[in-house]
């Protein structure tokens, strides 16, 4: 074989394992049944592993055979696996656990199925595939709305792990977390933060799940939960005002109705902190951010912003650019009223 035909072969290799769907599906079946959650203590047959998790043995051996080829997973004997590297964060108990972070959630594969749309019209494949927005969806879906703030609850802990110790929180003040979801976000600030007090503003459906995740960060006695949308009016009187992975979801007249309300609500000595993605002009780059703006393509028609668009958005909200922070996950863009 040639040294080109060998290049040529690796490339095939890659591109078919980039490709794949396969893993990531089984990925996710895998870490909703909580197998290794039965490995902590060391491997297991995986006859044990299938009556505890409620699976049905010999198709849970072969999902697990087929991630052990992945690294994720190893196979010590004959039908007896253990837990790898690439597997520890699978497990409920990981500091940094991605168990939730992946739902297999039906509603989302109907709209990737779809994805087509998007690319040929730059409009939302899962509006496509639903007739409905995501947001809607969600609110008449309990079961999955909820999956869908435990993975978004897991990304959380991966982001406070960056970003704390990047900025002063400690002078942050009185903080409100608009469209902060369940507050794991909120929960994990005023954990590290004794003197802080905030707010987390969502959907009423949503923000009702904030109040057990303050409890048991022990931050109940300093943090709220307060429900509307921010689309109509954000609560006043904050020192501070957060918007994490927002933005990013609108389009650029919502995206300012939505700034315009922060900057109503915001005092003169308020400052906006915004923490998403910024897509950088280097075409080569392939940062977080470009895969957020096709994820939230399919699911939004929303997407990542550069710099440039992020501050026409605030000047048309009266609001002005000051600085951006490096962090190994989202950026933090420092926000002041004009």
């Amino acid at each position: 074989m040639t040294s080109r035909q060998r290049l040529d072969l690796q490339s095939v290799v890659r591109l078919s394992e980039l490709a794949d769907y396969i893993v990531p599906f089984t990925i996710r079946v895998v870490g909703e049944l909580g197998v290794a959650d039965e490995l902590v203590a060391g491997p297991r047959p995986v006859a044990e592993i299938a009556e505890a998790t409620g699976a049905h043995a010999p198709s849970l051996c072969r999902a697990l055979r087929a991630l052990a080829a992945r690294g994720i997973f190893t196979e010590v004997t004959p039908e007896t696996f253990a837990l790898t590297p690439l597997a520890e964060p699978l497990r409920s108990d990981h500091p940094l656990s991605l168990r939730a972070a992946y739902p297999l959630l039906a509603c989302d594969v109907a709209a990737w199925a779809r994805f087509d749309h998007s690319i040929r019209t730059g409009g939302a494949a899962f509006d496509e595939a639903h007739g409905q927005d995501y947001w809607t969806y969600l609110a008449e879906h309990p079961e999955e709305s909820g999956r869908f703030d435990a993975s978004q609850q897991a990304a959380t802990r991966l982001e406070l792990r960056s970003i704390l110790p990047a900025y002063d929180w400690a002078s942050l003040g009185a903080l409100i977390d608009v469209g902060g979801g369940n507050g794991a976000f909120l929960a994990g600030i005023l954990a590290r933060f004794k003197s802080l007090r905030g707010k987390v503003y969502d959907l009423p459906h949503v923000a009702a799940g904030a109040a057990k995740l303050f409890a048991d960060a022990g931050v109940s006695e300093r943090a709220e939960a307060v429900g509307g949308s921010f689309l109509e009016s954000v609560p006043a009187g904050a020192d501070t005002y957060l918007l994490k992975r927002v933005l990013y979801h609108w389009e650029d007249d919502d995206a300012v109705r939505l700034l315009g309300n922060v900057r109503a609500a915001m005092g003169p000595g308020s400052r906006l902190l915004v923490l998403e993605p910024v897509v950088g002009p280097t075409m080569d780059e392939f940062p977080t951010g470009r895969l957020y703006d096709l994820l939230l393509l399919a699911m939004a028609g929303g997407g990542a912003r550069g710099q440039e668009q992020l501050e026409a958005l605030f000047q048309r909200a009266g609001l002005r650019w000051e600085r951006l922070i490096s962090t190994p996950m989202l950026p933090i863009i420092e926000v002041s009223p004009v």
